[in-house]
């Protein structure tokens, strides 16, 4: 009996449950499949920063199964075209995945339903909580964070699995080694993908460097190494699972005790948490410009604003500086991201879905429920009970690069721009007043 694994955003050997569930039985075939570029408000495809990220974690994975004596066969395509050849090529009797947010990976899992004529398993994705847990406690998912945490902060989580063996490939399985990605990463922010780059950096940033004891006074740095955790990118791309972070961060607590730092990096945990099961409760709300609760949001999308954001090019330093750093290093600061997608939202007026596709492309650590729930936040479509965040620009520089050294190193200061831009085929065409005019 031949079970077919379809990796997505798990990319990842330890406390992996689908591939533990599926590894246990005669043979095993593990597939990645690289989907084409779809356009979404005025983007296409990943930027290089998130491309080469996800190379790495790719190859890292083949690595690691390669090691238990497995493989991983990575195709492009359409996955609803090349799974069903697999499945009658290597006479797989059960498919399954991991649970994922999003309106095209929910789409793919029911017309796999439809196609197959094979049970398709679908296991818990990247979470703290099981969703009976979550479904037991909460019937109906709060639209706000608060009472969603006061729920579940008491809950007792299971702790992250691990295994060392799995099932062998199917025979005459075979396949190419990945290649290395030959782009690197910006010195700002050096991080590679891959479950053994993510665990080293948890490793690190825990209990080496214990920055986690100034987590709540440092977190909002605009850069930094250690500043945050850091731990996005990994998390993103499924190279850790959630339940791994949760189980070192208790570990640290038990060593060198509770704090308010500790205890705040819970709390983002349990925000991740939150948008996950929101973006799977909001399907394609989570893409429309009212949210889920259709409120009327009125915006704009002027082109010339657009680029003008995109390129760091606008009359604000700061803006301009952060947009410089995400495209560079495929990185920006939490706090960043907020002042970033404010202006692009309140000063200049333009839809927030452009900026939130923008943010897709190019961070390495792009969730896509983590992403558009925080845009909608910032816009008030979310789950902000404030109707959405204004952030005075000013303020935040004062705050956060009161010497301009930040803005200064990104390149932040740009000539000013007239507001408008008027041609000659704007101008208006007065009619003549009458003979001889």
């Amino acid at each position: 009996m031949t079970d077919l694994f379809l990796f997505r955003n798990d990319l990842r050997v330890s406390d992996n449950p689908g591939l533990a569930y599926h590894g246990d039985g005669k043979a095993l075939l593990c597939v990645y499949v690289r989907e084409p570029a779809r356009p979404w408000c005025n983007t296409l495809g990943p930027g290089v920063h998130r491309k080469r990220f996800q190379q790495e974690s790719l190859l890292h994975l083949q690595h690691r199964l390669r090691s238990l004596g497995q493989e991983l066969l990575v195709l492009d395509g359409e996955p609803l075209r090349l799974i069903p050849d697999l499945v009658e090529r290597f006479n797989v009797k059960r498919l399954g995945v991991a649970e994922a947010p999003g309106v095209y990976e929910h789409r793919l899992l029911e017309k796999l339903r439809q196609r197959l004529a094979i049970p398709l398993v679908v296991h818990r994705g990247n979470t703290l909580f099981d969703a009976s847990q979550v479904q037991d406690l909460l019937p109906r998912l709060p639209p706000h964070y608060t009472p969603f945490r006061q729920a579940l902060a008491g809950v007792i989580r299971k702790q992250a699995q691990h295994f060392r063996s799995l099932s062998p490939a199917p025979p005459g399985l075979k396949v190419a080694t990945l290649v290395s990605c030959p782009d690197r990463p910006h010195p700002a922010f050096i991080v590679r993908g891959g479950q053994g780059e993510g665990e080293r950096r948890l490793r690190d940033w825990l209990f080496r460097e214990r920055a986690v004891d100034h987590y709540l006074e440092t977190r909002n740095q605009l850069e930094g190494l250690c500043a945050s955790s850091g731990l996005s990118p990994w998390l993103a791309n499924g190279c850790l699972s959630v339940r791994s972070v949760a189980d070192a961060l208790d570990r640290y607590e038990a060593r060198f005790g509770t704090s308010d730092s500790t205890e705040h990096l819970r709390l983002e945990l349990l925000w991740r948490e939150f948008f996950h099961w929101r973006a799977l409760r909001d399907g394609n709300h989570l893409f429309r410009p009212g949210g889920a609760a259709g409120k009327r949001y009125r915006c704009c999308f002027e082109p010339r604003s657009f680029a003008r954001w995109c390129a760091g090019d606008t009359d604000y330093p700061l803006v301009n500086a952060l947009l410089h750093q995400l495209v560079e290093s495929g990185w920006m600061s939490n706090r960043g991201r907020q002042i970033a997608a404010s202006c692009l939202i309140n000063e200049m007026q333009v839809d927030w879905r452009f900026g939130a596709a923008f943010f897709e492309k190019h961070l390495v650590d792009f969730d896509v429920a983590s992403n558009y729930g925080n845009w909608q936040y910032i816009a008030g479509v979310g789950a902000d009970p404030r109707g959405g965040r204004h952030f005075n620009l000013e303020k935040q520089l004062a705050m956060y690069d009161p010497e301009g050294e930040f803005t200064l190193r990104w390149c932040g200061n740009r000539p000013k721009q007239p507001r408008h831009v008027v041609d000659a085929v704007d101008w208006p065409i007065h009619e003549p007043a009458g003979p001889g005019s």
